[in-house]
């Protein structure tokens, strides 16, 4: 039987991040077709004071390989923020995805009761399992997904909710 921390995370985790890959394919042939520097979409924001595209990718994926290895108590890997364009950010996207499938699931047992802590430098937050993973992961994930729909949207690129929602099964 899968522990249940694993079928409330990783699935939605996986289907979020295809999606998201899906999105940067779609702002690729965006770029093509009006032969725009891909760069130029990856460096574009909302607003001045939100991060860029590719800040928004590499937080998407830093919150699920997180929450991947610290609800199953594995070591996470450390990716380094240096994408600067769209092939580049799907590239963190595999990445993050194929670290996803090497965590066993039978890892996620326990996760209830398992402390996790994690460290900013102005504030050091403490959760459960269960708390980490619906007061702090998918809210913050689904932010950062729904931040670079929006930037795209904004940017003319032509995506829908269907793009940003994927294969509903």
């Amino acid at each position: 039987m899968t522990p249940a921390m694993y079928s409330h995370s990783i699935p939605a985790l996986k289907l979020g991040l295809t999606n998201l890959s899906a999105l940067l394919d779609k702002a690729a042939a965006h770029a093509d077709a009006r032969k725009i520097d891909g760069k130029a979409i990856a460096d574009a924001r909302l607003i001045l004071d939100m991060f860029p595209l590719k800040r928004q990718v590499q937080i998407a994926c830093d919150t699920a390989k997180g929450a991947a290895a610290r609800l199953a108590g594995v070591e996470m890997p450390s990716h380094e923020d240096i994408e600067a364009t769209i092939p580049e950010l799907k590239a963190r996207i595999a990445k993050t995805l194929a670290f996803i499938d090497t965590v066993p699931a039978e890892n996620f047992a326990g996760a209830e009761t398992r402390d996790i802590v994690l460290k900013f430098p102005s504030i050091t937050m403490n959760f459960t399992g269960p708390n980490y993973l619906t007061t702090f992961v998918l809210p913050n994930f689904y932010f950062h997904v729904m931040a670079v729909y929006s930037i795209l949207r904004a940017n003319g690129v032509d995506v829908g909710k269907n793009d940003y929602l994927g294969k509903i099964q």
